[in-house]
This record gives structure tokens, C-alpha cells and sequence, in this order.
């Protein structure tokens, strides 16, 4: 990797679009400290401070603590990724949606577009939550009509800022410009985290249990970044042979393809979903200034990730499971409208293709299903498994840590994606120097 990037350095085009990504990331590490008018910050990391649950601590992460810092970026990215993904479904239930999305790059530009108006009500609504719900219990100074107006505002237009640099990181930089910026958020706070970490069973130990516990921490985080490598390299190539037919005067086809299925199909998209499922009721009543008493306090609590795996009351486990459940069906579901066999299978026959031994059309259709739901089910699994570690020793041990499975799914599939576009750069670079030659 550390190569991969001195030798892109070397090549003017890549490194201008590499110096300018890092511009715009310290122009967002600068935004996320300037503070929203009118708010009292003292008293909103108080309110952090008191929160039992981990329901804006990612959210705090992905937003590298410009929530925490109550900025103007403190929305950051979060509607837009919110409206991509609202987006994405939309295409495979909206037919007109979906004649976009095959009309091609004009098709794309129009969806871009709506998602981008989509974002901004959004953010426009989370704005509104925020500065009411939060404002009326002692974040505003003054709680007023001005100042809320204010309030969403800012807070609007620093997630339609954020939103306009990843656009632009994308056209001139390097990369996903999203991605690129919540990877930045999310390394933004690894610092601290593992600060943390080290302070609570490391520091102030004696000499054979801090290097024990050293060596554990480091070991777990490896152990992660693996799994997540593997998780993500993992591809399963069904072989497709083309028959042989005459166009013309000439005899085309004959060749062999592969159609290439990963294990992780969704993504990080299934640990999303069933994260913002389980988390939304206490975000709101955050929001409403519920306390958590009485029965819905304890339905809360099993919902809540600081209560599973806690020795002392091991009951709220129960709230884990219903997780995992989530994320396997989350799995199953995303998969299933990003990806059609039936659709997959008619193309391949229509323009001469099977694959050795099944028969065009029907079985070839179940043959891909059958494949697809193996996979889908290793995937899912290998997800659960990166997810609930950071669970596990956080209510074994009360490592409590703002980054987690999530994240680095995040991190590392971010990363190497990057790393293969200034490779796919670099190459293209060098084809045209041999050309020129």
C-alpha cells in the first residue's frame, strides 16, 4: 500500500487529485469545531456524558465529533447516505425509478439529482428534531423562534456543505467522496477511542497485566481488520460459456466468462439497517426527554447495546439476538432486490451464454439462488461476527469504545476500494506513456 501511494505521488495528475482530497478533508476537520449560533455547548457534552446508551455514540463517530461539538457540521454526511439508500430501494420498487437507472449516465444524473433534494429534506427534518427536541432542554441559550430557525439553518446547510465536498472529492480527487468522508470521521475519533481503551486496562496497571492486556487489545483490533479483509476478498465465480454462433461472415462467441458473486453481498448496509432499528426508539425519546421508567424502560434497556452481555443482568442478551436475527434477514433482503438471477439468467441466455452442466433459463435461475443464498448466509454470519465483538467485551468488560464492528467494515472496504482505483489510475497512466512512446 505504503509503495502503491509513492509511486502515485510521481505521477502530477494523481498526486494534484490527492493533495486536493486531503484539502478538503482538513477544510472538514476545520468546519467540524465552528460551533452552531446561539447553542451551549457545556451543556450538550454534559447531556453526552449522561447517556447510557450507544445510540449517537456512532452516530457521534460517523460524524468524526462533530455532533458531540454541536458544529455546523454536526448532520455531516448522515442524510445523504440516508437518502441513498431510501433511493436505492425506491429504484427497485418505482418503475419510473428504475427506467432511469438503465438510460445511463443521463438516467444516473437525474437520480443524482433527486437524491441531492431528497438529502436536503432530511436534513432539513433532522435539523428541526434536533434544534426543538434538544433546544426546549437547555441546548439553545435563548429558546426561541430565532434561534431554532438558526438552529436548522446551520445545521441544514452544513449537511448540504458536506454533502457538495464528497461530490467534489469524487470529480476531482480520489475515490468515493462520501466514503472517503466518513472514513475520515470515523479515523477521526480512533485516537481517542483506543486512548481510552488504553487508560482503562493498560496505564496505571502493574508491568505483566498492562502487556497482557495490550497485547489482547491489539490482538482483537487484527483480528478484525482480518476478518473484515476476508470477508470482503471472498468471491465465489459461477464459470459461464458463451456458444459459438456465426454474425456475418464471421464465427463470434466461444469464449469463457465468470459471473463473479461476493460473499458479502449487502455490504455493511444489514449492520445499518438493524442498528437504526433497534436504536431509533431511544433516539427518540432523547428527543421527547423520556427518562426510561416503567415498563417502556425496561423494553429500552433490552434495545439498549451498553446492557448486552452484562454479567449482572444478563437478560437484556436477549436484545443481541433479536440483532443478529436483523442483520441475517437484512442480509437476505438487501440482496435480494439488488439482485435479480431470474434477470441475470434470461440475459445469459438471450446472448448465448449457461454455465457448464445446468441448463439455460429456470435451472439456471435456481442454480444462482441456490449459490446466492449460501453465500448470503456466510456473509451474514462473518457481519454478525465482526458486529457483536465490540458488544461482547464492551458488557464483559465494559470497554466501552465509540467505533466498533461498523466501522471498520467501513474503514477497510473504503480503503482498499480507494487503493484499487489509484492502482486502476496508475495503470492507465502507464498504458498511455507506452503509447506516447
Amino acid at each position: 500500500m505504503l509503495t502503491t501511494l509513492k509511486n502515485a505521488f510521481k505521477i502530477k495528475e494523481i498526486r494534484s487529485k490527492i493533495l486536493f482530497t486531503l484539502a478538503m478533508l482538513v477544510v472538514i476537520r476545520l468546519g467540524s469545531q465552528l460551533p452552531v449560533p446561539g447553542v451551549d455547548r457545556t451543556y450538550f457534552s454534559t447531556w453526552f456524558e449522561q447517556q447510557t446508551g450507544d445510540a449517537f455514540s456512532f452516530f457521534n463517530a460517523i460524524t468524526g465529533g462533530s455532533f458531540l461539538n454541536m458544529s455546523i457540521l454536526a448532520l455531516n454526511i448522515s442524510p445523504y447516505i440516508t437518502s441513498s439508500i431510501i433511493m436505492q430501494l425506491l429504484t427497485i420498487a418505482i418503475p419510473k425509478l428504475e427506467e432511469m437507472q438503465r438510460d445511463g449516465e443521463d438516467g444516473r444524473k437525474k437520480i443524482a439529482s433527486i437524491t441531492r433534494y431528497v438529502t436536503v429534506v432530511l436534513a432539513v427534518v433532522q435539523a428541526t428534531a434536533m434544534s426543538i427536541g434538544f433546544g426546549r432542554q437547555g441546548l439553545l441559550v435563548n429558546y426561541n423562534v430565532v434561534n431554532v430557525i438558526t438552529c436548522i439553518a446551520a445545521l441544514t446547510a452544513g449537511s448540504a456543505f458536506m454533502m457538495w465536498i464528497g461530490e467534489r472529492i469524487t470529480e476531482k480527487g480520489i475515490g468515493n467522496g462520501i466514503s472517503i468522508v466518513l472514513v475520515i470521521n470515523i479515523v477521526s475519533r480512533l485516537p481517542q477511542d483506543l486512548a481510552n481503551l488504553f487508560d482503562q486496562f493498560v496505564f496505571g496497571k502493574a508491568p505483566a497485566t498492562a502487556v497482557l492486556a495490550a497485547c489482547i487489545i491489539i490482538a482483537v483490533i487484527l483480528l478484525m481488520v482480518v476478518l473484515v479483509i476476508v470477508l470482503n476478498a471472498g468471491v465465489r465465480k459461477i464459470p459461464v460459456q458463451y456458444a459459438k454462433k456465426v454474425q456475418g461472415r464471421k464465427m463470434v462467441g466461444g469464449q469463457t466468462s465468470n459471473i463473479p458473486l461476493k460473499v458479502n453481498t449487502s455490504g455493511v448496509i444489514p449492520v445499518i439497517f438493524a442498528s437504526s432499528i433497534m436504536q431509533t426508539p431511544i433516539i427518540i425519546c432523547s428527543f421527547v426527554g423520556y427518562q426510561g421508567t416503567g415498563f417502556w424502560g425496561e423494553v429500552l434497556k433490552y434495545l439498549n447495546q451498553n446492557y448486552w452481555c452484562n454479567k449482572a443482568q444478563p437478560i437484556y442478551t436477549i436484545g443481541m439476538i433479536v440483532y443478529i436475527l436483523l442483520v441475517i434477514f437484512f442480509a437476505y433482503f438487501y440482496t435480494s432486490i439488488t439482485f435479480n438471477p431470474l434477470m441475470v439468467a434470461d440475459n445469459m441466455k438471450r446472448q448465448g451464454g449457461f454455465i457448464p452442466g445446468i441448463r439455460p433459463g429456470k435451472p439456471t435461475s435456481d442454480y444462482l439462488t441456490r449459490v446466492l443464498n449460501y453465500l448470503i448466509f456466510i456473509g451474514a454470519v462473518g457481519l454478525v461476527v465482526i458486529a457483536i465483538l465490540p458488544f461482547i467485551f464492551s458488557g464483559l468488560f465494559g470497554a466501552h469504545i465509540s467505533f466498533g464492528g461498523t466501522s471498520l467494515i467501513i474503514i477497510v472496504s473504503v480503503i482498499l476500494e480507494t487503493m484499487k482505483q489509484v492502482e486502476s489510475q496508475m495503470l492507465v497512466r502507464n498504458y498511455k506513456g507506452f503509447l506516447n512512446d
